[in-house]
């Protein structure tokens, strides 16, 4: 069957076939419905393979370190932030609000890997049950929400920034009830968009369940129109829209900040770089995570064969760069926090002498 294309494969077809032991299908797809032969080619799809979820062995063993990573930096954000004050209190709401999404997409990660450690050695006779299954859908869910909570409160938190430094004179400045307000409603509209393909499964079929790592990045011929046309509109709509937005208020706050120190001393000249520089990091990361995330999403539309390895490169390094270093961008290098903290031991010394 390695020239056949089987769209209305089932697992009813080789389920009597007891004896069967090698079986020869045109994509890796396919052996997930036929859970009880020994092989099975082609033995993988780059994401898993015949024997584990995960197929490369770096990335099993890395998905542990990067959710570690993740989990630990913006844990160690939040008690910080908790622990120095802030003069900002809206600021600081905001960041430990980012910094409860990204962490999701740690939990994600440990997900996975604990999945990938319960099925090792023997993933294909459970790869149909498992991306059919409600903790699929649920994890799958859980990264979809890290991502567009994190998305939406980094271009919410630019665009406080930004009115803040092009129109310093302008009298709009959040309150604790607006910000909080902003908040609820970015996790609301996160979890609006997470939890929509639970909906309708007409419409969107097995949304997250299209590969083992349950994310739904990758489009192919198999995938109902509606998802395919909600992935897109997530991926090259929204996400796209706040990546070019970001971009354009950075630029502009560089912009307004140069134009304003042009006739200043040298001490402002320097204060300047060192904008520049903090700006072009988070515009960096940003363009990092996302550019080829973007790139990927387009190829998959256009038909284009894409490796499962590439993407499963995407999901497990590629996706969670903004939230590994989001806490060090906007807390931990910040010179704000920085003499915050110098204040807060210089003081905690003092007492305890």
């Amino acid at each position: 069957m390695e020239e056949v294309e089987v769209p209305n494969i089932s697992i009813r077809m080789f389920r009597f076939l007891s004896n069967l032991s090698h079986i020869y299908f045109k994509r890796f797809e396919y052996c997930t419905y036929s859970p009880n032969v020994r092989s099975c080619k082609p033995n993988t799809d780059g994401i898993s393979s015949f024997e584990n979820l995960l197929a490369n062995i770096i990335l099993r063993v890395f998905v542990w370190v990067v959710a570690f990573v993740i989990c630990f930096g913006n844990v160690f954000v939040i008690c910080l932030r908790s622990c120095v004050g802030s003069e900002n209190e809206h600021h600081t709401m905001a960041i430990k609000s980012l910094c409860c999404a990204d962490c999701l997409m740690g939990v994600y990660l440990f997900f996975i890997g604990a999945f990938d450690v319960k099925y090792c050695g023997e993933y294909n006779r459970h790869a149909h049950v498992w991306m059919e299954s409600l903790s699929c859908q649920l994890i799958g869910s859980l990264a979809l929400l890290s991502t567009e909570v994190s998305v939406m409160m980094l271009t919410y938190m630019t665009l406080e920034k930004y009115v803040c430094i092009v129109f310093p004179f302008h009298h709009y400045r959040a309150g604790r009830k607006r910000t909080l307000c902003s908040l609820t409603s970015i996790w609301a509209l996160g979890f609006v968009l997470a939890l929509a393909p639970f909906c309708d499964r007409n419409t969107f079929g097995n949304f997250y369940g299209r590969n083992g790592v349950c994310f739904p990045l990758h489009s192919d011929q198999a995938e109902k129109p509606g998802a395919r046309c909600y992935s897109t509109g997530i991926f090259l709509g929204l996400n796209l829209f706040a990546f070019i937005l970001i971009v354009f208020s950075y630029s502009s706050m560089f912009y307004s900040i140069q134009k304003t120190a042009k006739s200043a001393r040298q001490t402002t000249f320097d204060l300047e770089v060192s904008v520049a520089k903090r700006f072009f990091f988070i515009v960096f990361t940003d363009a990092m995570c996302w550019i080829p995330i973007f790139l990927l999403k387009i190829l998959s539309l256009l038909q284009v064969q894409i490796t499962g390895t590439l993407i499963l490169w995407v999901v497990i390094f590629i996706l969670p760069i903004n939230s590994a270093l989001n806490p060090i961008l906007y807390t931990i290098t910040t010179s704000a926090f920085q003499e915050r903290l110098r204040v807060c031991v210089r003081f905690r010394c003092m007492d305890n002498r």
